[in-house]
């Protein structure tokens, strides 16, 4: 009985630090820079098209904001300027699928930029990082996109 309780007990501990763990591990990924806004853009886009890339869209979130604010009763202007575009690599969202079907929740990839609106000349880049997958083959499919989207977001704030 009291070897029952004791690995009941541990196994609580262990779930609940290992919960505790994954919601204080930050999804985001971010880097920043000191520069214009159109600068970064062009450099988002750039590191994009370096990488073999090719931009999908391109979505303003910081007009969205600031043009639906009042409709939700808020006047805080939360950025000077925010921005996100989508993309998707064929040869890696492939892996990735083939690996686990689940795994096209994270396609497209979203790579974000912004300039708070208190912090002016200091724009923010990153992205949401993939899960770790469930597999060993989609461990590794979903490390090689955090590698993609990591390394063009490295390169837009150099």
């Amino acid at each position: 009985m009291l070897r029952r309780a004791t690995t009941t007990a541990l196994a609580t501990a262990c779930a609940l630090i290992a919960g505790t763990l994954a919601v204080t591990a930050d999804p985001l990924k971010t880097y920043s820079k000191k520069g214009s806004f159109d600068d970064v853009t062009a450099d988002v886009s750039a590191a994009i098209i370096a990488k073999g890339q090719t931009v999908d869209y391109r979505g303003n979130l910081g007009a969205k904001l600031d043009r639906t604010g009042k409709d939700v009763g808020s006047d805080k202007k939360i950025y000077k300027s925010a921005e996100y575009v989508t993309f998707c690599s064929a040869v890696l969202s492939r892996a990735m699928m083939e690996a686990d079907s689940g795994n096209m929740g994270y396609c497209p990839y979203v790579v974000f930029y912004y300039e708070a609106a208190d912090k002016p000349g200091e724009v923010v880049v990153g992205y949401r990082r993939p899960g770790e997958g469930k597999s060993d083959a989609s461990k590794a499919a979903l490390k090689n996109i955090d590698d993609l989207l990591d390394g063009i977001v490295k390169a837009a704030t150099k």
